[in-house]
């Protein structure tokens, strides 16, 4: 009897071994899966960001950051920087691939990667280049593995692109070369290429350069189709859909150049940029799901101004913009009123570590300009925080600075905003008719006379 008992246990956990077995083996297989994720993108372009973000990761580990070049956008990440930022990046690394000191080169986001999404456009663009969803494939700055103080210090060089200068976390990085389409402010005189010129979008002016050296070489490398795609959307959404209004003839060359490349050269160019722009805008357009808090980070761009201040000689401004009202921003928040807005605001500025912010949203007045058509209109709100770097005098002071800069400039011709009397403490929000006055123009207003500050 003892014997059977006995029998009957070692059958019975030979059996729950191999079940366990089993169980363990099928655990393993669902493990696996888990992360063989379908959604893996496809293609030469793909491919190859994802392996340069690989072997980035590699060599950092083995001590060779000094063999990297970073091609790097706006913190912003609209898909201009994205694209200009990917298309430097491939250049570099393949044209130089045949020669006796071959470039790597990866693209670096300046952008955390949960923010990427925040621009519904973005994600329809890198869609349309088959990478990999939740942008696997492009290497963001929550993604780099040492402090950036530290590493940009240890790499072989940095290339700028839709931006003038380095934000100052790298400051002390070499370099190499600067693509912007905006205002030159002197940063990197030796850098080269240094290009600096009046276009709808900085892609235009990466993509020109590339296409001039590439047609240089002896032999020219494969250019996917997915990198021409993602070209000629960028520089689509920037220039509606190259409309005189908003470019000039170097975006307009520059997308003819990349569209006889593409596999719609039997097409006709302004056809495919205007369905590309039609796309990429109704994603832009595409909102409805974003708070307050979303609103504001999505576009965000931040920078640290010395002053002339003994007291405090560093200020950190931050800048949003946002395409609708304040209005529609406040019905966005949970109680739906002025207060709730200012403390979401509050509550992100506290996060990024921000003292002046200013807001810039855009919306349409309800009585037409002209018949059949409604006003554009933009408003600025600008809130001084007394609680990171500056006491309660020095806040006081800082926004009298900012506010006399936005009231005195004339070509803003600023109004008070419907709600402005309900608003608190260093707490303003104006109105202007001026469509062309955007960040670009109130950003460089603020920023001087926080310089001036003293």
């Amino acid at each position: 009897m003892r014997f059977k008992l006995i029998s009957v246990v070692l059958v019975g956990l030979f059996a729950t071994r191999v079940v366990c077995s089993e169980l363990s083996g099928t655990q393993e297989v669902l493990e696996t899966n888990r992360y063989q994720r379908p959604d893996t993108g496809v293609g030469h372009f793909s491919e190859w960001s994802r392996l340069q973000k690989k072997h980035f990761w590699e060599d950092w580990q083995r001590d060779k950051a000094s063999e990297w070049v970073l091609v790097m956008g706006n913190e912003g990440g609209d898909l201009d920087s994205i694209t200009s930022a990917l298309v430097w990046a491939y250049h570099l690394s393949h044209s130089t691939q045949n020669t006796s000191e071959p470039m790597k080169a990866v693209a670096l986001l300046q952008t955390p990667s949960d923010q990427l999404d925040l621009r519904p456009e973005n994600k329809l663009a890198l869609s349309y280049a088959h990478m990999s969803s939740e942008h696997r494939d492009l290497l963001n700055v929550n993604e780099l593995p040492e402090d950036v103080e530290t590493l940009s210090e240890k790499l072989k060089g940095i290339v700028l692109v839709d931006h003038p200068k380095p934000l100052r976390r790298w400051s002390d990085a070499n370099i190499l070369s600067i693509f912007d389409h905006h205002t030159d402010v002197g940063a990197a005189s030796d850098a080269s290429p240094r290009v600096f010129e009046q276009v709808a979008s900085c892609t235009t002016l990466v993509a020109r350069q590339m296409l001039d050296e590439l047609e240089q070489l002896d032999e020219e490398y494969h250019m996917p189709h997915e990198l021409l795609k993602l070209v000629l959307s960028a520089i689509a959404i920037d220039s509606d859909a190259l409309n005189p209004a908003k470019s000039n003839k170097t975006d307009k060359e520059v997308s003819k150049r990349i569209f006889a490349r593409s596999h719609w050269a039997h097409r006709h160019l302004q056809e495919v940029m205007n369905e590309l722009d039609e796309e990429l805008g109704d994603a832009k357009k595409d909102l409805g799901a974003l708070g307050l808090r979303d609103l504001l980070r999505r576009d965000w761009k931040a920078s640290f101004v010395d002053t002339p201040s003994p007291r405090t000689p560093t200020v950190h401004l931050g800048f949003a913009s946002i395409p609708i009202s304040v209005d529609e921003q406040i019905k966005r928040t949970e109680w739906q009123e002025l207060f709730n807005w200012f403390a979401v605001h509050a509550a992100w500025t506290a996060e990024a570590s921000t003292d002046i912010s200013v807001s810039m949203s855009k919306c349409k007045t309800t009585q037409p300009k002209i018949v059949g058509k409604k006003k554009k209109i933009r408003e600025i709100t600008l809130v001084v925080r007394d609680d990171i770097r500056v006491d309660d005098a020095q806040a006081d002071e800082l926004f009298k600075v900012a506010y006399d800069a936005i009231v005195n400039d004339e070509q803003l011709a600023v109004k008070p905003w419907h709600g402005a009397d309900k608003l608190g403490k260093r707490q303003m929000v104006w109105t202007t008719e001026c469509e062309s006055c955007s960040r670009k123009y109130v950003a460089p207003l603020v920023e001087k006379a926080v310089k001036a500050w003293s």
